[in-house]
C-alpha cells in the first residue's frame, strides 16, 4: 500500500540530473513517483534510470504513453524542482506551452498540494517579473521554497555548479507530504 503519489516536474537546470534523490525520498516513505520533464530538462536527466526507478515513463510531450493513458494519474502532491526562472514565470502567468507546463497548470487548478523549488541566480531573482511570479504563486497557495524561512536562497551568478550539490530534494518532498497531510486533515473535519 502506498502513502501517496508524487508527481515531479523537472525543468532544465543543473540539479535536474539528481532528481533520483527526490524519487528515493518519496519511495522511502512508501510513495510512488513519476517524472515529467520540460523539453529542456530532457538533456539533463537519465531517462532510462528514472524510468527504472519509478516504473513509469518520463513524459515530456503530449503523445500517448505506451500504456495508452493520456490523462494525468491521480496525484497527491506535486513538486516542481529544479524550477527555472523561465518556468516559474510561465507557471505564474498560466502559460502552458509544453506538456510539463500544461500538467502543472492542471494540477494547480485541481488544488493538488504543490511545492516549487527554484534554482535561479541572484540577478534573475532580483528581477520584478520573478518576484511578482513568486508572490502570485504563493497567493494561489503554492509553496515556493525560497528565502530565509526555507534556508534556500538564489545563488550568485556563475556559482550554480557548486550550489547544485546542496539542492534541497528531501525538504521538497517533506514539504509536499506535509501539505498533503494538511489537506487531508482539513477535509476530514
Amino acid at each position: 500500500m502506498t502513502s501517496g503519489h508524487l508527481q515531479i516536474v523537472v525543468c532544465g537546470a543543473g540539479p535536474a540530473s539528481d532528481v533520483a534523490h527526490l524519487v528515493r525520498a518519496a519511495q522511502q516513505q512508501s510513495w510512488t513517483a513519476a517524472v515529467t520533464a520540460t523539453p529542456s530538462a530532457m538533456a539533463f536527466i537519465d531517462v532510462p534510470g528514472i524510468e527504472e526507478l519509478t516504473g513509469a515513463e518520463v513524459r515530456s510531450s503530449y503523445r500517448t504513453s505506451p500504456s495508452g493513458r493520456r490523462s494525468l494519474p491521480s496525484t497527491d502532491a506535486l513538486v516542481i524542482a529544479p524550477a527555472t526562472y523561465n518556468s516559474i514565470n510561465k507557471i505564474a502567468l498560466g502559460l502552458a506551452d509544453n506538456y510539463a507546463m500544461t500538467s502543472v497548470a492542471e494540477l494547480i487548478g485541481r488544488q493538488v498540494p504543490t511545492v516549487i523549488v527554484p534554482f535561479v541566480n541572484a540577478a534573475l531573482a532580483a528581477r520584478a517579473p520573478f518576484r511578482n511570479a513568486v508572490a502570485s504563486l504563493r497567493d494561489e497557495g503554492v509553496r515556493v521554497l525560497l528565502g530565509p524561512d526555507h534556508q534556500w536562497e538564489p545563488h550568485p551568478p556563475g556559482s550554480g555548479n557548486e550550489r547544485q550539490r546542496s539542492f534541497p530534494w528531501t525538504m521538497a518532498f517533506e514539504t509536499a507530504a506535509q501539505l498533503r497531510q494538511l489537506v487531508r486533515d482539513t477535509s476530514a473535519r
